[in-house]
């Protein structure tokens, strides 16, 4: 992660939360008022944002925060596990209440969905990946939960490498000819992938020698022939419709990696809070 860009949006969000200030914590609390807190988990989950995310929100608003990391990224906690202490100024820590466990939330969701499909396909030799179907702003700190819960990252963003999907080879007229005309611009050390969805279109893949063959929204049997005519001379990525039910007959095809964008766009966030300890005068 670029934690310097990141910081920055991490500002904006506080600035966006705060406004003109909380006008509830600086009616109850005088500036010198020092508190103690906890984050906690509600239930069971994968957790994710604990390691940076969260911690750099306090230090935003709380300048000389003390905190203490009780676990990390990509561990499992029970319910009522503590995530993280921190102690600082009452204000500070209210105001930054809601922006940590918001974030925390919904990265440790996309982390724990992750897991539970890298669970379903843990007897396979096949990779589970994000999308690039992600919350504007979040790209980075998503992909990064992903990673959190034992998945791997497609693209970041369309810069990242060559993707021909439906529209492109429409505009084109055909794969081969969209293959042509791409390795006419680019450097020899970029691989190409295709996006198909006929076994037809397998075919051409194969005779054009792209190196990443997605197979979108086909049927396991289709599949499953997919990757007998590849035979290992491309990498074959399934796509389209996968969840938690139908993603170890999937992995069961033989494909080597299986994307899916439920990870990122249709996550439930993880139920966290922070519980207050202790508020008192600083001396």
């Amino acid at each position: 992660m670029d934690r310097l860009a990141l910081r920055q949006t991490l500002a904006a969000f506080l600035a966006e939360d705060i406004g003109r200030g909380d006008l509830t914590s600086e009616a109850l609390f005088a500036p010198h008022e020092v508190g103690q807190a906890q984050i906690v988990a509600r239930e069971s989950c994968v957790v994710a944002g604990i390691d940076w995310v969260a911690p750099e929100v306090f230090r935003l608003q709380c300048p000389g925060v003390e905190m203490h990391l009780e676990v990390r990224d990509g561990q499992r906690v029970d319910p009522g596990q503590v995530l993280l202490a921190v102690s600082g100024s009452v204000i500070d820590l209210l105001k930054a209440e809601r922006l940590a466990l918001n974030l925390l939330q919904r990265l440790s969701g996309i982390a724990t969905l992750t897991a539970a499909f890298v669970e379903r396909v843990k007897l396979y030799p096949v990779r589970i990946t994000d999308t690039r179907k992600t919350t504007p702003g979040l790209r980075a700190l998503e992909k990064d939960a992903v990673l959190a819960g034992g998945g791997y990252n497609h693209r970041f963003n369309l810069a990242d490498g060559i993707l021909v999907k439906d529209n492109h080879i429409a505009a084109c007229g055909s794969i081969v000819r969209a293959v042509e005309r791409i390795r006419e611009r680019i450097p020899h050390t970029l691989r190409i992938e295709v996006e198909t969805d006929t076994l037809d279109q397998v075919a051409e893949c194969l005779e054009c020698g792209v190196d990443i063959i997605m197979l979108d929204n086909m049927s396991n049997a289709e599949m499953a022939e997919a990757v007998k005519m590849v035979n290992g001379r491309a990498l074959v990525e399934a796509s389209g419709g996968v969840n938690l039910e139908t993603v170890a007959g999937i992995a069961a095809t033989g494909v080597d990696i299986i994307s899916i964008g439920a990870l990122t766009h249709s996550a439930p966030a993880c139920d966290l809070g922070m519980d207050w300890l202790v508020s008192r005068e600083k001396v």
